[in-house]
């Protein structure tokens, strides 16, 4: 057993020495000291229980490096420590926030990983969200797509619409991430009320179901397709036991770009059995959108009431108090836009109504 247990260590060890082999950029390590936390967290005990992770998806198909180039995807998975129990919610890319701390710049969310790579966007999302996040994990079409082929394809319950907006993304996805697919079986839309089935997909076709954006809810039901794939992926490496672990880990790591430790990562692997996948949601909870001078984006409204309740959220903090900081940049935000307390009722309606089409995105 002791013989074994070292030979899968070294096996893992080995792949991990190869993390991001293959992805094209020459930054330099992090340095935690470059990630802004807001002053009133450094000494609060309240996220204390928690490892948060930020989970990050680079589109890299017009430069060539990872190191600088907008973060379409953003998700903060939480691990509850003494319960093992994980939620996670999406930045939606567009969302009106302060991207530079050190240098107050408004601009979509998604433009600080472009600007300063990790340490920027951490740090946007620690100034603007009240957290304190330093690890981070970025990948490229090409790890969610060999993640999903690893463990055999996933099976996905889509619309018609879907299906056939999956076969379209699917010819760019083929050429940027030299992989194969083959076209879903699926009528064209001259073919009416076809009902919603379960499709096979390959990983291709999963990284071109997280990409579509013009059906109904268009990016705020992308982010909700992106953890469904997610969610999918742990239900099947758990079901497909050490194995797939060990597939995926072989496969993919090469294909990111992580703070982690490899002891970190081991242990997380170790214990990923454990990990019970919950709930996830969207930030900002309650927005609307509009123009902000010639950006189109995801106004938060408010801030300062959005921080709040992703606290309740992630951390069931029910009467979480912003930091002076989050106060700040709300009230900006607010003098930029217009978008007041007096709107959080119709922003709210609005959000429910617009984007999420009545469909519950908490995970039974």
């Amino acid at each position: 057993m002791l013989a074994a247990g070292v030979y899968i260590y070294a096996q893992f060890n080995g792949v991990i020495r190869n993390m991001g082999s293959e992805l094209a950029g020459e930054e330099e390590p992090l340095n935690v000291d470059d990630v802004f936390i807001n002053e009133a967290l450094t000494s609060d005990e309240r996220l204390s229980g928690y490892t948060n992770i930020a989970l990050v998806g680079i589109d890299t198909r017009d430069v060539t490096s990872v190191d600088y180039a907008n973060s379409d995807t953003m998700i903060i998975a939480s691990i509850n420590n003494d319960t093992q129990e994980v939620r996670m919610v999406s930045i939606y890319r567009d969302t009106y926030l302060n991207v530079n701390p050190l240098d107050p710049t408004y601009d979509k969310a998604n433009s600080a990983y472009c600007r300063g790579s990790a340490a920027q966007m951490l740090s946007m999302i620690n100034a603007n969200l009240d957290l304190d996040i330093t690890e981070y994990v970025v990948v490229d079409f090409r790890a969610l797509a060999r993640m999903v082929d690893a463990l055999g394809g996933l099976t996905v319950y889509m619309t018609q619409q879907e299906a056939l907006m999956v076969n379209d993304y699917c010819v760019e996805t083929s050429e940027v991430t030299g992989m194969e697919y083959i076209p879903l079986d699926v009528p064209l839309p001259e073919v009416q009320n076809i009902e919603p089935k379960d499709y096979e997909l390959n990983g291709v076709q999963a990284v071109a179901y997280c990409r579509i954006r013009k059906t109904d809810g268009l990016d705020f039901k992308r982010t909700q397709r992106q953890r469904l794939i997610i969610k999918k992926v742990i239900e099947k490496a758990k079901k497909k036991g050490l194995g797939a672990v060990q597939a995926i880990i072989t496969d993919v790591l090469p294909l990111c770009k992580t703070s982690l430790s490899s002891s970190q990562i081991l242990k997380m692997a170790s214990q990923m059995f454990n990990y019970e996948l919950t709930e996830t949601s969207g930030f900002p909870i309650c927005h609307i959108e509009d123009w902000v001078g010639n950006l189109d984006c995801v106004i938060p409204v408010t801030l300062q009431a959005n921080v709040s309740e992703l606290h309740a959220f992630l951390f069931d903090d029910q009467d979480y108090q912003v930091t002076d900081e989050v106060r700040a940049y709300s009230q900006h935000i607010i003098d930029m836009t217009g978008y007041d307390e007096s709107w959080i009722v119709r922003a709210s309606q609005a959000s429910v109504v617009a984007h999420d089409g009545g469909e519950s995105d908490t995970i039974n």
